[in-house]
C-alpha cells in the first residue's frame, strides 16, 4: 500500500511539472527571405560597356529594388557588346540558365540596326526572344520587361557620321517593331530612347568611349522604370 501511494504521489508531481512547464521561446531567428533572381538579356548596353560593373542599368535596378524592399540581384547578365538579336539567342542556348527567374530584361536591337540586317529578320528573331524570356519567367508576363534602343545619334561617335539623322530615323523603326510586340503581349515596355537623346546636350550621360551610355545615363533610365517594376513585387 505504501509503494501504491508513493507511485500516486510521484505521478501527481510530475503532472503537476507539466503543467507548469513554460511556452516554448519562439524562433528569434527566421529563415532568411530568398532572394529574388534576375537574368538580364542584351547586348553592350546591358553588359555596360564602357562602366563598372557596378554602374551597369541592370545592377543599378537591382540595388534600387533592395533600397525599396525587394531583395533582387543579377543572377546572370547574358549580353556581349556587338551582339544582334541572333547572336543573344545562340548565347541563350549556350549558357546555363535556371529553369525561371523572378525578373528578366530584355533589351537588343541596336546592332541589327547597324549591320544594316532587316527589320522583318529583327522582327521575328525578336519575337523569339520574348517567347524565350517569357518561358524563363515561367510564362508571367508581369515579370518581364523590355526596353527600348538607345539613340546613338546623340553621341560623339553618332554626331560625327555622314548623317546622324538617318540613324534616329533607323532607330525609331526598329522601336516601333519591339514596341508593339511587347505591348501585344501585356510585357511593361519602358522608352529610354528620349533619355539617350539628350547625349549631346549633357556629355556626361555618354561614356569615355564617345559612344555608349554613362552610369549616369543608366541612373536615369533606372529612375524612369523603377517604381513600375517595385509594383510588380507586392
Amino acid at each position: 500500500m505504501k509503494v501504491l501511494i508513493s507511485f500516486f504521489s510521484f505521478f501527481l508531481l510530475l503532472a503537476g511539472c507539466q503543467d507548469e512547464m513554460p511556452d516554448p521561446v519562439p524562433n528569434e531567428n527566421p529563415p532568411a527571405a530568398e532572394v529574388l533572381q534576375y537574368l538580364a538579356l542584351g547586348d553592350s548596353y546591358t553588359i555596360g560597356e564602357s562602366v563598372e560593373a557596378t554602374g551597369r542599368w541592370p545592377n543599378q535596378l537591382a540595388d534600387s529594388l533592395q533600397s525599396r524592399g525587394v531583395d533582387m540581384r543579377v543572377a546572370q547578365n547574358i549580353a556581349v557588346t556587338g551582339w544582334t538579336t541572333r547572336n543573344l539567342l545562340d548565347g541563350m542556348e549556350q549558357s546555363e540558365l535556371a529553369d525561371s527567374y523572378d525578373l528578366v530584361s530584355l533589351l537588343i536591337g541596336v546592332n541589327n540596326f547597324y549591320q544594316g540586317r532587316s527589320i522583318e529578320e529583327y522582327e521575328q528573331e525578336f519575337n523569339e526572344l520574348l517567347d524565350r524570356a517569357l518561358a524563363l519567367t515561367g510564362n508571367q508576363p508581369e515579370r518581364l520587361i523590355v526596353l527600348s534602343i538607345p539613340d546613338y545619334a546623340y553621341t560623339p561617335f553618332g554626331a560625327n557620321t555622314p548623317d546622324p539623322e538617318a540613324i534616329s530615323v533607323g532607330i525609331d523603326a526598329f522601336n516601333a517593331v519591339n514596341r508593339s510586340n511587347t505591348e501585344a503581349r501585356g510585357i511593361a515596355y519602358f522608352d529610354i530612347t528620349p533619355i539617350s537623346r539628350q547625349g549631346l546636350d549633357e556629355p556626361d550621360l555618354v561614356a569615355s568611349d564617345g559612344l555608349h551610355p554613362s552610369s549616369k545615363q543608366y541612373t536615369a533610365w533606372v529612375s524612369a522604370m523603377v517604381d513600375d517594376v517595385r509594383r510588380l513585387f507586392p
